[in-house]
This record gives C-alpha cells, sequence and structure tokens, in this order.
C-alpha cells in the first residue's frame, strides 16, 4: 500500500541552498544547456518581477526605490488567512517576521525587503543578509520575535504553526497564516502579503509578471511531446509531488508529464516497483540537502539503475530552494523544468548558449 501525506513535505521549511554549480547528465546530440547556465538565466526571469514591482511604484530611480521599500498605502486593513482566522491592522505593517522562506521572497519581490525585522535561518538572499534571524520556520524563538516588537508574523499553516500563533497571539502579534498548495494559492499569497504591507499595486504588477512569464512559457512548448517525468522531492521513500501541487503544475506547464499524473494526493511516497514499472524518460532531483554529486550514485542503485533516464543519461540536478519554494520564483522555476524538458524550445526563453555535455 502506498503511503500518503498531506500538505507540504516538513523539508520545503528547511532546505538548504544549493552548491553554486549545479550538474546534468546531457546527450550531445540534444545539446542541452548545463543547468548552472539555466539557473543563471532564471535567476534574470525572477528579476523582473521585482523591476515590475519598482516600475508600479515610479520607475527605477533612487526615489522610486525609497518609495517601493515603505507602505504605499495607509488604510486600516481587515483580511481572512488560510486558517480562517480574521486578522486586522489599523494599518499597513512595517515591522514583519517571516517564518516562512517563499513569503520573505515575496516581500523582497514586492519592494517590502525593508519591512522586514526577521528572517529564518532558511532566508540567505544578500538583501536581507544583516536582518534578524529567529531560528527556523517550524522552530523559532518566541522570545527573539517578541523583542522584535513586530506588527506582523507571517507563519506556516500546521499544527506547529497554530502554536506559533498562539503564543504571539498572547503577546499581542496579530500572525498570519499561510497555507500554499498549488499555483492558485501563490497567487493570493502574493496579494494578501501586498495588502497587509501596503504594496498592493506592487502585488498585482509582480503577479502580472509572474503569470505573464508562465503564459510565455505555456506557449513555447505547446504541441510538443511531452517527456515523462519523475520528480524526486525525497529519495527514500521515493516521494513525489502530485499533480495538484504547485510542482507538479509546472512540469505540466513546461511541457512535461508527471508519471504520477493520476495520483490524487499532494506529496504521494511511491514505491520503487511503481517507479520502474512507469519507467520515466526523465529523472528531475533537487539540489539542497542532496549533494550534486550523489547523481552518480543511481547508476549502482537497485531499481535507479533499470530506468531509461538514468541508463540514457537525462538525470538532472535542479535547485532545490528554487523549485521548492512557492513564490514568485515560480516563474524562473518554470524556466528551468522548460529546458530540462525540451531544450530546443523556440521564442525569447531559447537565448540560454548551449554547451554540448557528456553521457555519463
Amino acid at each position: 500500500m502506498r503511503g500518503r501525506t498531506t500538505g507540504a513535505p516538513h523539508a520545503f521549511t528547511s532546505l538548504r541552498r544549493p552548491a553554486p554549480v549545479l550538474s546534468a547528465y546531457t546527450r550531445d546530440k540534444d545539446g542541452r544547456v548545463p543547468l548552472e547556465i539555466l539557473v543563471r538565466r532564471a535567476a534574470l526571469i525572477a528579476a523582473s518581477a521585482t523591476f515590475a514591482s519598482s516600475t508600479a511604484c515610479g520607475g527605477n530611480s533612487r526615489a522610486a526605490d525609497t518609495a517601493a521599500s515603505a507602505p504605499v498605502s495607509s488604510a486600516a486593513i481587515q483580511i481572512t488567512d488560510d486558517a480562517d482566522q480574521v486578522i486586522r491592522l489599523t494599518k499597513p505593517a512595517v515591522r514583519v517576521v517571516s517564518l516562512i522562506p517563499s513569503a520573505t521572497e515575496t516581500l523582497i519581490a514586492i519592494g517590502a525587503t525593508h519591512q522586514i525585522v526577521g528572517r529564518t535561518r532558511y532566508d540567505v538572499a544578500p538583501e536581507i543578509r544583516s536582518v534578524t534571524s529567529v531560528g527556523g520556520s517550524i522552530d523559532p524563538s518566541i522570545e527573539a520575535i517578541v523583542n522584535l516588537h513586530p506588527d506582523l508574523v507571517i507563519s506556516w499553516e500546521s499544527d506547529r504553526g497554530q502554536q506559533i500563533r498562539e503564543r504571539l497571539s498572547a503577546a499581542g502579534i496579530p500572525v498570519f497564516i499561510l497555507r500554499t498548495e498549488d499555483t492558485t494559492d501563490i497567487f493570493r499569497g502574493i496579494a494578501n502579503i501586498g495588502r497587509l504591507t501596503g504594496h498592493d499595486s506592487a502585488g498585482r504588477a509582480v503577479a502580472q509578471s509572474v503569470r505573464a512569464t508562465l503564459d510565455t512559457i505555456r506557449h513555447a512548448v505547446a504541441g510538443r511531446p511531452a517527456p515523462s517525468v519523475f520528480y524526486m522531492v525525497f529519495p527514500n521513500p521515493p516521494m513525489t509531488a502530485g499533480p495538484d501541487t504547485f510542482i507538479g503544475q509546472l512540469i505540466s506547464l513546461a511541457g512535461g508529464r508527471s508519471i504520477f499524473a493520476d495520483d490524487s494526493s499532494h506529496w504521494p511516497n511511491v514505491s520503487m516497483e511503481e517507479i520502474v514499472g512507469r519507467d520515466p524518460d526523465i529523472l528531475v532531483v533537487p539540489v539542497g540537502e542532496l549533494n550534486p554529486n550523489s547523481l552518480s550514485r543511481f547508476r549502482s542503485l537497485p531499481g535507479w539503475r533499470d530506468l531509461r533516464a538514468v541508463r540514457t543519461g537525462h538525470i538532472y540536478a535542479v535547485p532545490a530552494d528554487l523549485m521548492s519554494r512557492p513564490s514568485p520564483s515560480i516563474a524562473a522555476a518554470a524556466h528551468v523544468l522548460e529546458h530540462v524538458f525540451h531544450p530546443d524550445v523556440d521564442g525569447i526563453h531559447s537565448t540560454v548558449h548551449r554547451t554540448n555535455g557528456a553521457r555519463p
């Protein structure tokens, strides 16, 4: 019997930053692009969302940069979070503690960087390097949070998140709970974080930029044969992303076909026998907690070595932080998947210089 899990896997709160150089097994005749090049290109795409938010706030001058970092609106806010609790603020939050790395990325993208007064140890963006770390996403220091005097804390929807909310609420600190499974949740989160911090228009601009990139990728791969894909969330026991998660949706949007697209759970545990039986064309391995050098081990591991993807050299390491964080960076994540699945795709995203690699 296959095991099931609900909600995002626990590791999504604790993924480490990937190694600087990512590896991919390639085939000469395909002319596949090394992932380190794709990641650089993807970073440029992700940056376009931030540029869109600064443009929405009045251009890219120093004055506009200052405006983008302060709340644009000042009206009182009443909003229902993803745990169905009503949050009331007398004005937009100006001191925010984010316990979710994806929420931190969203705050940066909408121009609220200077409103972040607390972050987790997993937030390593250079813009917030000097911001106080309050610990982990699910085990933060409540004392450290209280001492920062935030007027808003953003936390996960989970049993642990509810405990954090109760303790902080007792100290008079509002806590906004986010639940993110699919892309609809991501866009709702961008809009809500924009409202809570007084950056409504920037939130709309960022969302529009992300949607435009996703639409471009969707159209670029439309009508192309979709390779079958196994996306590895965990290796042992194997776990993958279901079709109704944002990762599953990005796989489909980028022109791939998950071999477990028929599974209705969000993050199913699957057996090695099932993976071998469905024999994917491509194996995608997020690199974070996994060492990129471990890719070569799949060629000798029972079961994995029998997969067509491994035998033919179509096993790819992708940056775990980029792929697993439901934020505006999904545009960059989709771009990486697009080039893994369709390296010869035409259009604006095919301008990456191609370097032939060698089969393992």
